[in-house]
C-alpha cells in the first residue's frame, strides 16, 4: 500500500527487454534505505518488486501484463521516474490509498501556467474516466493529486511548484504518457452499485430509490 507522496525521483539506468517482458534497473538513493530484495517500490505509479538491491540502484522484473496496462514499456535509459516505498504501519497518511495497480494510461494533451501553478489536461479511455470525480483523488504516475475538473474525454489537475520540483511531472510535455490509478474506495463503490443494479428487477422499489440517491450524488448508470 502506498500514499502517492513521492519520496524520490529515480533515473532509468537500463531496460533489458525480453520477448514480452523487461528488467528495469533504476538508479536512486533514498528509497533504498532499509529496502531488501522482495520489497515493493512504486515506480511511476506501478507497484514493482525489488529483485536486486545495490548501493545506488535496484532492479525489477516487469511482466507482460504490467507492460500492457501501463506506460512502463515506453521507458528508456535516462528517463525520470517517481519512486515511493510501501507505507509503514506507523507512518503518516499524507496522500490517499494507492495500490500501485494501474487502471490505464493517459496522454497529456495540454499544459498551461496559471500564476504559480501549472495545469495539465489528461486524456484517457472512458472506462478510466468513469472512476474519476471532480475534487476526488487520482494517482498520476504515482503522484497523489486532486482532480480539478472532469470532461467527456479528459480531466484536469493543477500542480503546485513543490510537486513540480520533487517529482518527474515537471519534465512531462504534451504527448507524454502517464500511468493512472483511480481512487480505490470509489472503484469498490462503483463495483457494488453495478452488481446491485444487475441483481434487482427493473421495477424494484429498492433499485429505484438507490438509483435516485446515486444520481443526486453524480453517479450515472
Amino acid at each position: 500500500m502506498f500514499t502517492g507522496i513521492v519520496e524520490e525521483v529515480g533515473t532509468i539506468q537500463s531496460v533489458k527487454k525480453g520477448a514480452k517482458s523487461c528488467i528495469l534497473t533504476i538508479g536512486c538513493h533514498d528509497v533504498l534505505e532499509q529496502t531488501k530484495i522482495g520489497d515493493s517500490i512504486m515506480t511511476d505509479g506501478v507497484c514493482l518488486t525489488a529483485t536486486t538491491v545495490g548501493s545506488r540502484y535496484f532492479t525489477a522484473d516487469v511482466m507482460a501484463e504490467t507492460l500492457n496496462r501501463s506506460a512502463l514499456g515506453k521507458l528508456k535509459a535516462g528517463d525520470k521516474v517517481n519512486l515511493e516505498r510501501a507505507m509503514p504501519a506507523n507512518g503518516r497518511f499524507d496522500g490517499h490509498i494507492v495500490a500501485g495497480h494501474i487502471d490505464g494510461v493517459g496522454i497529456i494533451t495540454d499544459r498551461r501556467r496559471d500564476d504559480n501553478a501549472v495545469w495539465y489536461t489528461i486524456e484517457t479511455a472512458p472506462p478510466v474516466l468513469e472512476g474519476i470525480v471532480e475534487k476526488g483523488s487520482i494517482a498520476l504516475s504515482g503522484i497523489s493529486l486532486t482532480v480539478a475538473s472532469v470532461g467527456p474525454k479528459s480531466f484536469d489537475v493543477s500542480i503546485i511548484p513543490h510537486t513540480l520540483e520533487v517529482t518527474s511531472l515537471g519534465t512531462k510535455k504534451i504527448g507524454d504518457a502517464v500511468n493512472l490509478e483511480c481512487d480505490m474506495v470509489g472503484k469498490y463503490i462503483q463495483k457494488w452499485c453495478d452488481n446491485h443494479f444487475k441483481s434487482q428487477p427493473e421495477n424494484s422499489q429498492d433499485k429505484g430509490l438507490t438509483l435516485d440517491f446515486l444520481e443526486q450524488c453524480g453517479y450515472n448508470k
